[in-house]
């Protein structure tokens, strides 16, 4: 009999607790999808891109400045607005510093729980201050020959590729690259994939890189409702990975002399050495898994997010000769004045319609289409709302980037949108973010994109493969949260005479 009562009294209390949960945004008068009983807004997961459903909503309720969703029991806002997304991104930025996916605390997972994408204040600030200074332009200069270098291999293994009749699959390519440049750059080892086929990041990066059905769960855990993480064992990066990458950095710091004296300074390996020596020199508790986290992130979202965009850059050229003749242009006649130096960083800053081709793939395109942050206090949104303190609200780049109002026929491929007589500036923009949490290594990451999209482009006309998805019917990954091509996307090179 007790029993009864006691299951009665727990569909009663389940049944009242679902009813608060869903009239939340009602009650506040904010515009809402209604949500499912146990998902909540989530439903779609695991079979669209989070950027995908972002821009969906967002023409849903584009009148809105914003719109509340449901993280299964729990609500969330979705910001539509850019004078907003700017409010919480930049100037309220100190009632906004965390994330959703940070209140993990990284007890069962210390590689993807502490590094600098997911850690919370105070311990981000920390890093963030100390990491800065090894991506500054004049610390990245000293890196040119390094991308020069994999940048010509990568031409070269495109010649390798044609000579020896192979398919050109443009993820796998670009993946070896940036894995080549950021095991070279950014930890000093030799990655000769681009030539060799194989390194030891590159098995690493090859793991990062397959998302399959649980471990896009894990990331839809880790993301959106992280107190299970530690539950069900959930990891940002997959086990099989990680003790690999842990022994490859732990052998890289003992070939550099360990932690025992000062760092000279010229990679983020360094830096990383630095922050330890430093640490253990003040008799601070540092882990050595937190610089490793940090070294994790930036080899996962580095090749991940710059290889993406070079392969939407490259499918978008292959349907627009009359742009890839233009950049050609611009690029040869750059080359011309600069001799038979190397273009570098300086000169690449410089090519106005080479710039705008970048920032309409990232416009069309951002590596991540929204943006995620908490209230750390009662927060006025507008006249009409305040939130209260700990709600996730999530800026929807995705949306914004493919408003007409700013940007009109927005699934256009049209980089004429940034020349300087067409942007003032004040369009919304955030490929990478925006505010103190813009992503760390965006400068590293343009020069990815600058020294292997114009290697290419100088070297080959890109011609589409006969009977393969346009731009606009490619699909995207639907089980990872980045945005990435779903699909092997092949085109032809043709070489330049």
């Amino acid at each position: 009999m007790l029993l009864y009562v006691f299951l009665a009294l727990s569909v009663a209390w389940l049944y009242l607790k679902w009813s608060r949960v869903r009239r939340y945004w009602a009650r506040r008068g904010v515009p809402h999808e209604d949500p499912y009983p146990v998902l909540g807004s989530l439903t779609f997961l695991q079979k669209i891109n989070v950027a995908t459903w972002m821009r969906q909503m967002y023409d849903r309720y584009s009148k809105e400045p914003y719109f509340g969703i449901w993280l299964f029991w729990r609500p969330a806002l979705v910001i539509n607005s850019p004078e907003i997304a700017r409010r919480i991104l930049v100037k309220d930025f100190d009632a906004f510093k965390n994330r959703l996916v940070g209140t993990n605390t990284g007890k069962g997972d210390p590689i993807g729980g502490q590094n600098i994408f997911t850690l919370n204040d105070p311990l981000w600030s920390s890093v963030r201050r100390r990491l800065s200074p090894v991506f500054t332009s004049s610390k990245l200069k000293l890196l040119h020959h390094i991308f020069a270098s994999k940048s010509k291999e990568l031409v070269q293994r495109i010649k390798n590729d044609l000579n020896n009749n192979k398919d050109i699959e443009l993820r796998h390519l670009y993946a070896d690259y940036t894995t080549d440049v950021i095991g070279t750059s950014s930890f000093g080892i030799q990655c000769d994939t681009l030539l060799k086929g194989d390194s030891p990041l590159r098995s690493v990066t090859r793991v990062f890189e397959r998302f399959s059905f649980l471990r896009g769960v894990a990331w839809c855990s880790i993301f959106f409702f992280p107190e299970t993480a530690n539950t069900f064992g959930f990891t940002f990066f997959p086990n099989s990975s990680v003790q690999y990458f842990r022994d490859i950095y732990k052998q890289m710091v003992s070939q550099r002399g360990g932690y025992n004296s000062k760092a000279e300074d010229k990679d983020l390996l360094d830096a990383l050495r630095q922050i330890k020596y430093e640490a253990d020199k003040n008799n601070e508790d540092m882990k050595e898994d937190l610089l490793i986290a940090q070294a994790a992130i930036f080899l996962q979202a580095g090749f991940h997010t710059s290889a993406a965009a070079l392969t939407f850059l490259s499918n978008e050229l292959a349907y627009k000769p009359e742009i890839q003749e233009k950049l050609f242009n611009e690029l040869l006649q750059a080359k011309q004045a600069f001799g038979d130096k190397d273009l570098d960083a300086s000169v690449f800053s410089e090519l106005v319609y080479f710039n705008c081709v970048i920032k309409e793939t990232l416009r069309k395109y951002p590596p991540m289409g929204w943006l995620d942050r908490i209230a750390d206090k009662d927060y006025k949104i507008d006249d009409n709302l305040t939130i209260a303190k700990g709600t996730t609200v999530y800026v929807n780049a995705m949306g914004m980037h493919h408003d007409p109002e700013y940007y009109p026929d927005p699934d256009k491929f049209d980089p004429d949108r940034f020349l300087p007589e067409n942007d003032d500036g004040t369009r919304p923009y955030m490929p990478f973010g925006d505010g103190p949490r813009i992503c760390i290594g965006l400068r590293f990451a343009r020069r990815t994109i600058w020294y292997g999209a114009a290697a290419v482009l100088m070297n080959y006309k890109i011609v589409p493969v006969s009977g393969t998805r346009t731009p606009a019917r490619c699909h995207v990954d639907h089980r990872g949260l980045l945005l990435s091509p779903g699909e092997e996307t092949n085109i032809i090179f043709v070489p330049r005479v």
